[in-house]
């Protein structure tokens, strides 16, 4: 039976929705190569790869996102240089939006689960959607590697961009 981690862990709450802000920058400090970054369109779903080159930025690859992959890319990009926990991803995908109280519902959820034997069938959905999610994060050299009993973390792939 899978075991899940349930100690509490401050993570990244998204406001998302409230800002209103489309495109979302993540630099990755120690994943990407110096002055690469990761460009997030949250309104049409691409991940965008940027480098900044004579002062203009340029675009050196991009990948497309379906709306449930992006619900669980968000919190590991928000979560980079740490472990996202499972119940954050839970919260994400289950709907879209991470609060306080949805990560609360969801490390229960994943508690009663796990004490009902159940918490591979619960997870199943979001580890099906990470997985095709981790094909498209490794066109940029980007791993998404488990976390045994913890979570889910972005890792550095040996793999040469640009």
């Amino acid at each position: 039976m899978q075991k899940v981690s349930l100690r509490k862990v401050k993570p990244p709450i998204s406001n998302l929705h409230e800002d209103n802000e489309e495109v979302l920058h993540f630099s990755l400090q120690g994943l990407l190569p110096p002055g690469h970054t990761l460009a997030l369109n949250t309104a049409i779903g691409t991940l965008s790869l940027l480098v900044c080159k004579q002062d203009r930025p340029h675009m050196l690859m991009e990948q497309q996102f379906t709306t449930s992959e992006i619900c669980v890319l968000m919190p590991l990009l928000e979560s980079y240089p740490y472990y996202c926990p499972y119940e954050v991803l839970l919260a994400s995908f289950n709907s879209g939006r991470v609060t306080e109280s949805t990560i609360e519902r969801c490390r229960q959820r994943l508690q009663d689960a796990q004490e009902a034997g159940v918490w591979d069938q619960e997870m199943r959905p979001v580890r099906n959607v990470l997985s095709r999610t981790r094909l498209k994060t490794r066109t940029f050299g980007i791993e998404i590697s488990s976390i045994l009993e913890t979570g889910y973390i972005l890792m550095y792939m040996n793999k040469h961009l640009e």
